[in-house]
């Protein structure tokens, strides 16, 4: 438990430090890839890889701790399931991502956080945690389960709307409207950030908590960069809308 308790302070100092990086300095794919990079792989390959230790390595959780699974730890681990086989493979499949590249810093990076992010999850929930099957029925559970249900559903939705987006209008970057979009630019990480308030909600736990911290370190930063992008690159783009939060950020 010690050194489980010393990797969730080290994991959030890092998320500390890199917030503070990506605010000066936007990671290199979708519209801020550096084409002169050599160092770099199809996108929709990259995400698969990046993603794919987060199903994996949960299964092998699953598998490992089978004998003395309960209901309340296979609810949590079907809730991550749900995210992350979208997040892992049907999004990327569906994405519009054809001749895009992804450098393979972020690749790494990404399955370097998604390896360390299933090991504090993946611990608590089968190890450190402790739940009765009546915390199913707590309002912390049933609130957390909502919240993220929800984020879920925005997550995806803003996702469907940028791919019609570009069915309609061609590849390349575009003004969406419509749903949150007339809100802020980035209604799809705002989506993703009420998912793991949900998440930590509904376990209400340490792990959780890193993990929220983590996603909005990750997240604002990255929103920051895409509202003004687009600002600079997408003619006509709307400047009154927010980042990342509606009427916030």
């Amino acid at each position: 438990m010690e050194t489980y308790t010393n990797t969730l302070f080290a994991w959030t100092g890092i998320s500390i430090i890199a917030f503070m990086a990506l605010i000066f300095k936007s990671a290199p794919y979708g519209r801020h890839f550096i084409p002169s990079l050599r160092s770099s792989m199809p996108s929709r390959l990259g995400w698969i890889l990046m993603e794919s230790p987060t199903v994996s390595l949960m299964l092998l959780f699953i598998i490992f701790f089978s004998d003395s699974l309960g209901i309340v730890e296979m609810t949590f681990a079907l809730i991550w399931m749900v995210h992350y086989i979208h997040r892992g493979f049907i999004w990327p499949l569906r994405a519009k991502l054809k001749g895009k590249r992804m450098s393979l810093v972020v690749v790494l990076l990404g399955s370097i956080f998604n390896l360390v992010n299933v090991y504090i999850q993946g611990s608590w929930i089968f190890i450190y945690g402790s739940y009765e099957k009546e915390w199913l029925l707590s309002p912390f559970f049933i609130v957390g389960l909502l919240v993220f249900l929800i984020g879920l559903y925005i997550n995806i939705k803003s996702d469907n709307i940028l791919m019609e987006l570009r069915k309609e209008h061609g590849s390349g970057y575009h003004i969406p409207n419509g749903f949150l979009y007339n809100k802020v630019s980035c209604p799809n990480y705002f989506g993703e950030i009420l998912e793991w308030l949900g998440w930590f909600i509904m376990t209400l736990s340490p792990a959780g908590l890193v993990f929220l911290i983590w996603t909005m370190a990750n997240l604002i930063p990255r929103a920051k960069s895409n509202h003004e992008w687009s600002i600079e690159n997408i003619e006509g783009y709307p400047k009154d809308r927010k980042k990342v939060i509606p009427y916030l950020y």
